[in-house]
């Protein structure tokens, strides 16, 4: 994943083999790591905890299996809103991260300003979300859905 992203000139060859690896194997040790990057252990838990200090690195999660947890039903929600000033957008973006069914929310330059990708167990599940939850986030002036028939690429499911 990270091998076709240009890094910023402060990362050299280890650093952008750090996040290269670890984008894709998370959870390797770190005398691993050290390995397959070519540093003893020191330096690259070194390398590691400036990463993770100055950002680059984010966290660490599990990725969860969301047909195992019954939750592969995908759709995509768009929504206009009534107005977009700094105001009203950040009363909509407080909002909607409280949503747990909301995995991605983007602001876009489109005709309807934000981009919702919503998991849940089924299609009633989801209309409940829609009609309780995502419609009656502030300033919401319409919403339009596109339902996922089938995922191809989905790189953090």
């Amino acid at each position: 994943m990270m091998s076709k992203i240009s890094f910023k000139s402060e990362l050299d060859k280890f650093d952008t083999k750090i996040l290269s690896i670890l984008s894709t194997e998370g959870r390797l040790t770190i005398t691993e790591l050290a390995s397959r990057v070519g540093l003893s252990k020191s330096p690259c838990q070194v390398r590691l905890k400036r990463l993770v200090k100055t950002g680059y690195i984010q966290g660490f999660q599990a990725i969860l299996n969301p047909q195992k947890l019954g939750l592969e039903h995908i759709a995509f929600t768009t929504v206009k809103m009534t107005k977009t000033t700094e105001k009203y957008l950040n009363e909509f973006n407080q909002a909607v991260v409280r949503i747990p069914e909301v995995e991605m929310c983007h602001l876009i330059a489109s005709s309807f300003d934000y981009l919702l990708k919503v998991r849940s167990s089924d299609i009633q599940a989801y209309r409940r979300v829609l009609a309780d939850e995502i419609s009656t986030l502030p300033n919401v002036a319409s919403t339009s859905t596109f339902i996922a028939m089938e995922s191809i690429k989905d790189t953090y499911t």
